[in-house]
């Protein structure tokens, strides 16, 4: 069997436990409950004077900030509670292979989560034009955000003890990211230019607005790499340790 047919085993196997989860259901009932209040109510759509989904989607780094650490928090943790992680390490897969097959469970749930918002801009298209570029590259942003949100949770699921507190970490350190550049405007230039660089909220603002800048793009692609390559680093003491 190939790498890559291991690695389609694995994440299959992690789907197919999700899919038998009542958890799965309750965090994507969570999920479009408070992407549509935050859009509908509390940025009060109805009631702006243009055609735009950015609310919509300034919403998605709160809800991620609490379905993704619920999606992580037992990858890793809950094998070591077990004692199953033993019988991992064992079996025929590589470290990378293992953490793929993980990542690439969660990331699919996510995407599920993201088609099941397209309802909101489709029945608001008969309202205004809204332009198709712009919702693909906000579409693209919330993906690559997601992206680089379960690599971070998977990471911190793989050196937290219990799924408490790799669900806290994860939770905390989203939600650091995502408010940290609302402070940059009273802090100095040169603190605030370093706070920006590590807010996933400030890359995703240039998606919000319609483009694909490249610099953004490699932000959360080297922050999704970086963290699953410090996942494998984890795997690889713990198997030895």
């Amino acid at each position: 069997m190939s790498k890559i047919h291991r690695t389609l085993a694995l994440t299959r196997k992690e789907l197919f436990s999700w899919f038998y989860s009542p958890a799965l259901y309750v965090i994507t009932v969570f999920f479009l409950v408070f992407v549509s209040v935050w859009f509908y109510f509390l940025r009060h759509f109805f009631a702006m004077d243009s055609a735009s989904l950015r609310p919509f989607f300034s919403g998605f780094h709160l809800a991620f900030a609490g379905v993704i650490p619920v999606l992580t928090m037992k990858a890793w943790a809950e094998e070591r509670k077990l004692g199953s992680e033993e019988i991992l390490f064992s079996l025929p897969f590589s470290e990378w292979e293992l953490v793929w097959g993980k990542f690439l469970s969660c990331f699919i749930l996510i995407l599920i989560m993201l088609a099941l918002t397209l309802p909101v801009p489709f029945s608001l298209l008969p309202l205004g034009y809204f332009d198709p570029g712009v919702i693909f590259a906000e579409y693209t942003g919330a993906m690559l955000l997601g992206a680089a949100a379960v690599a971070l949770g998977l990471f911190l699921s793989g050196v937290s003890k219990s799924q408490s507190s790799s669900f806290l970490g994860c939770a905390t350190v989203l939600l650091f990211t995502t408010i940290i550049s609302s402070l940059t405007p009273y802090l100095p230039p040169g603190l605030a230019g370093f706070l920006n660089y590590i807010s996933m909220s400030f890359h995703f603002e240039s998606f919000s607005r319609g483009l694909l800048d490249s610099r953004d793009i490699t932000f959360f692609l080297l922050c999704t790499g970086l963290f699953l390559f410090l996942n494998t680093r984890v795997l690889v003491y713990r198997k030895w340790s």
